[in-house]
């Protein structure tokens, strides 16, 4: 798949996410697919997203930066969120934050197939100890 095409799939992949169109997902993320190292499979996959969404009202993936190499996306994701309760172990109950996620995927059959993510986990508790 040229590289044009893989990001045209990856951006509408971050469509389906904040349109929360959940039985679109498996258009662009494959059954068996991993997330960091363990296989979720798209309903685990499915289910995370969800429960993301459920406690994070405002939730929504901003793409910063984008390379295509391949069969290979990374993206810098940008985020600016008022979670519910805890988030990433950390108590947040409410108060907004803002930080960048470095996630890697990689395709097979134009599916997401394989997923590596980092969170910039020492942003929010920066923020969390100013507030």
């Amino acid at each position: 798949m040229p590289e044009t095409g893989l990001t045209a799939l990856y951006r509408a992949y971050i469509d389906c996410l904040n349109a929360r169109a959940w039985q679109d997902l498996g258009r662009y993320v494959a059954e068996d697919v991993a997330y960091n190292g363990g296989t979720v499979g798209l309903d685990g996959y499915r289910q995370a997203r969800e429960a993301e969404f459920g406690n994070i009202p405002d939730l929504h993936f901003h793409i910063q930066m984008l390379v295509a190499d391949g069969t290979t996306i990374a993206s810098r994701l940008t985020f600016d969120i008022t979670p519910r309760g805890d988030f990433l172990g950390l108590p947040v109950n409410g108060r907004r934050i803002s930080f960048a996620e470095n996630v890697f995927y990689e395709f097979e059959n134009e599916r997401i197939a394989r997923v590596w993510s980092i969170i910039d986990k020492a942003a929010v508790e920066a923020q969390l100890r100013k507030k």
